[in-house]
């Protein structure tokens, strides 16, 4: 929104008795004694299993350094908000920039009532996590809306910074809270939070399986989880991947967001599923979204768009080159806007 990384989405990964890491560097050192003799294809794994740790680093910094680069320049522009609107499909794309402001608070209030979260306030959530937070706009909004005590973590030094200014610049440095974390390693006890809230992060998780494992850890049991992510289509029957052309775009689009590969919304619902949570949904939103990457593109030709970008860097630029990809893909029906929702057991 996670040069060229092409993690893949496997849904589950076997693993190592030992770290890759260490083990690999003992065995080139030469101390092969302390560890039992490796067959070909055990030291091919080991070696595969390295370039995927280290391909993952590389995903992680370059997460950070885009947003580190471009926060600063979607906050003069759009705001704190830092994802896609909600519109009523077929909606006219030429509205005003505050017309697509309100559409980004309507796609929160939409993803909640989507989930079921009831405003009574003996319903309402009282902890909240917000997995890959930006500049924390969703955080504040979730934070007022139920006064709830909110924690958000990103990979992004500038964005956690930037958030937290933005907070206690309207009186919620107690109520609120982020840091620099990584969504795959939560820095957070089990069973902490009522609502765990992810908008637009998990394209960025090279290990969904994870990704989603960690969601239903930090949930306290009764918790509702919501991930709002882009997706690939679902697979017809007898198919076993995309087609050559749909993984050249998305290969494209990967290089210049800092994506690992892609899966679907029905990927997402089989890990939810084999984590046993319940109430599990997901719908798919891509005609309610719409008019947003036409009006991304719009605002950054304007000369206060073309000039913050030039400013912002070159990932930024990238970014921006990659953004008639993402309206091709939605016109291909193959990329797609998904909600998946569920509840952890109580």
């Amino acid at each position: 929104m996670a040069a060229t990384t092409t993690i893949s989405c496997t849904l589950f990964q076997p693993q190592l008795s030992h770290s890759p890491s260490t083990y690999f560097r003992a065995t080139v050192a030469g101390h092969r004694r302390r560890f039992p003799r490796m067959s070909a294809s055990s030291g091919a794994a080991v070696m595969e299993a390295e370039r995927d740790e280290k391909e993952a680093v590389m995903l992680k910094k370059g997460i950070a350094e885009l947003y580190d680069e471009s926060s600063g320049m979607w906050e003069d522009i759009w705001g704190d908000h830092m994802h896609h609107g909600f519109y009523d499909a077929g909606e006219d794309t030429v509205v005003q920039l505050s017309d697509h402001r309100s559409a980004q608070i309507r796609m929160i209030e939409e993803a909640l009532s989507f989930a079921g979260l009831s405003d009574e306030s003996g319903k309402k959530p009282k902890r909240i996590v917000d997995v890959g937070c930006g500049i924390g706009g969703s955080s504040r909004y979730l934070a007022k809306k139920y006064g709830a005590e909110t924690r958000g973590i990103t990979l992004s030094p500038f964005q956690a910074q930037r958030a937290q200014a933005l907070s206690a610049a309207q009186g919620l440095a107690d109520q609120v809270s982020f840091q620099v974390a990584d969504a795959l390693n939560q820095p957070f006890p089990d069973e902490q939070f009522d609502l765990v809230w992810s908008m637009e992060s998990g394209e960025h998780m090279p290990n969904k399986a994870k990704f989603v494992s960690e969601l239903a850890r930090v949930a306290a049991p009764g918790a509702t989880i919501i991930i709002v992510t882009w997706c690939h289509r679902d697979l017809s029957p007898g198919e076993t991947s995309l087609k050559p052309d749909e993984k050249a775009l998305l290969g494209k689009i990967c290089k210049s967001f800092y994506l690992p590969d892609w899966c679907s919304a029905a990927d997402y619902v089989n890990l939810l599923r084999s984590l046993n949570l319940k109430d599990i949904k997901s719908a798919d939103w891509s005609p309610n979204v719409a008019p947003f990457w036409p009006a991304v593109i719009r605002t950054a030709l304007t000369w206060k768009g073309v000039t913050s970008l030039l400013r912002s860097g070159w990932k930024s630029i990238k970014g921006a080159m990659a953004m008639p990809l993402m309206i091709e893909g939605y016109k291909n029906d193959l990329i797609k806007f998904a909600i998946i929702t569920c509840k952890k057991p109580e």
